[in-house]
């Protein structure tokens, strides 16, 4: 299991996925975790450390299943290259979420990055044996991807009309014990925060696509009618260092000094919850709050930070849009607004600020949500694949194989069919990383130009013996 997330005692959704993800298996199998960041973190059910290029080549040659997200493919050549099963943990659609991410950039960067992040993508769709994704409508997402692609062939139909065997929705999950407190964290602790206060809590990191701002506006509303009302932010800073600032975390501050809130009724908690610590959080919160723009990335989100939510049975006041919001209305486990409505946001916080015992039915309600996504039956079908692992049936026929590489426009090769697609996003990602968006510019231009072809090869060839190269 690789994931391109920091494996600590501070982690993110797609660490803290890993290591369900490895905890899980190694009730049956021997499992090696790995982070191509960092590592600080241990297991007595299973190894977990950093992998270098040298580390992450050993581990692959020793792997008969190797489970990867992000962008892995892309940055480790060796696992494209290996004949091990690939199973790609789609979850995360960071084709969608990196242009959101990379806002700050200047238009040109900002597309060459994203072009990086969706050869990564591709790379997976191409190359996979099985795919994991979160919801239905992910699964809808993902079934065009690998029709585009050429992997919803005779081959992998014949069997298996339902594509079942190459795509499972694997949502994120929930512990399976209730949680427990183990000590005050806000009330008490943070200045200016009481035992009688009105507690909201943002869950979870501020990012370019979430809309703290309208929840900013709201609140001040709201404190106008309970002045009890406070607001706290939980986690400003990632504790990935790939990870970069957001604009809107500077915006949401901003904004909060703007409206006179800061340390009076809103607060920012600037280092990243401790994974074990993050129960002490929900449990003393009335209401969990998380709000969004209507962006295309919401419709194919998994709002993972909602189903911690559940787990502390917790309210939730949140835009709607995504696919837990849906759950949260039909369950009445809280309230659910248009994006960007600030009097509907308002109103909604009030609501339950005002009437305790509806809070208290939104609370056991939320919490019955939270059997339906208990990491024990999220996990099941990945569980399933791995008793009983397969190469995809397309894959392991020679002629289909190179069949959907000849579609895609890609060269076939001997040996594992390695193209030169591969190669090329491994660079972009690296040189992306390196913020190099000229060298990137000039690469872009001849590799992906519509007249990329033997004429343009001629061409290139001729230019290199002009300047004497």
């Amino acid at each position: 299991m690789v994931t391109p997330d920091v494996l600590g005692e501070k982690m993110a959704g797609p660490a803290i996925r890993a290591w369900k993800i490895a905890e899980a298996l190694s009730a049956e199998h021997e499992v090696v975790l790995l982070s191509t960041v960092a590592c600080s973190r241990s297991s007595d059910r299973f190894s977990a450390s950093f992998a270098d290029k040298k580390a992450f080549v050993r581990a692959v040659d020793w792997a008969e299943i190797v489970i990867h997200q992000g962008e892995i493919m892309a940055t480790q050549p060796s696992l494209s290259k290996s004949s091990v099963i690939k199973v790609a943990d789609l979850y995360d659609p960071i084709h969608l979420e990196v242009i959101e991410q990379s806002r700050a950039l200047d238009p040109d960067q900002q597309l060459l990055l994203w072009g990086a992040t969706l050869q990564s993508v591709i790379i997976q769709i191409i190359r996979c044996d099985f795919f994991l994704c979160a919801s239905p409508k992910q699964r809808d997402f993902y079934l065009g991807h690998l029709a585009a692609r050429g992997r919803l062939n005779p081959a992998t139909l014949g069997p298996d009309l339902s594509v079942d065997s190459l795509l499972a929705i694997v949502p994120f999950g929930i512990e399976e014990n209730s949680p427990k407190k183990k000590r005050s964290v806000m009330r008490g602790v943070v200045p200016g925060i009481t035992d009688d206060d009105y507690l909201l809590l943002w869950s979870g990191g501020i990012y370019n696509w979430f809309d703290p701002l309208t929840l900013l506006r709201a609140v001040a509303r709201v404190v106008k009618e309970i002045p009890t009302t406070k607001l706290v932010f939980m986690g400003a800073t990632h504790p990935n260092p790939n990870v970069p600032a957001m604009q809107m975390a500077q915006a949401a501050r901003d904004l909060s000094l703007e409206l006179g809130l800061t340390d009076k009724n809103v607060f920012f908690l600037e280092d990243w919850v401790p994974y074990e610590d993050r129960a002490d959080y929900l449990l003393e919160a009335d209401v969990a709050v998380s709000t969004h723009f209507a962006h295309i990335e919401t419709e194919f989100s998994f709002r993972t930070r909602l189903l911690d939510c559940f787990w502390a049975s917790l309210p939730v006041v949140a835009s709607s849009g995504d696919s837990l919001s849906a759950a949260i209305t039909e369950k009445g486990a809280g309230r659910i607004v248009a994006p960007e409505d600030e009097r509907a946001l308002a109103e909604a916080l009030l609501e339950l600020g005002r009437d305790r015992e509806e809070r208290g039915r939104c609370a056991a309600r939320s919490g019955e949500l939270a059997a339906d996504y208990r990491w024990s039956i999220a996990l099941a079908p990945l569980v399933e694949f791995c008793r009983n692992p397969y190469r995809a049936h397309d894959l392991s026929d020679k002629k289909v194989r190179n069949m959907v590489i000849a579609t895609n426009g890609l060269k076939i090769r001997a040996g594992n069919g390695i193209f030169p697609l591969r190669a090329r996003a491994t660079n972009f990602f690296h040189l992306a990383r390196r913020r190099e968006f000229k060298t990137i510019k000039q690469r872009f231009a001849i590799h992906f130009s519509p007249y990329n072809s033997r004429e343009s090869h001629r061409r290139r060839k001729a230019d290199k013996v002009n300047r004497g190269l």
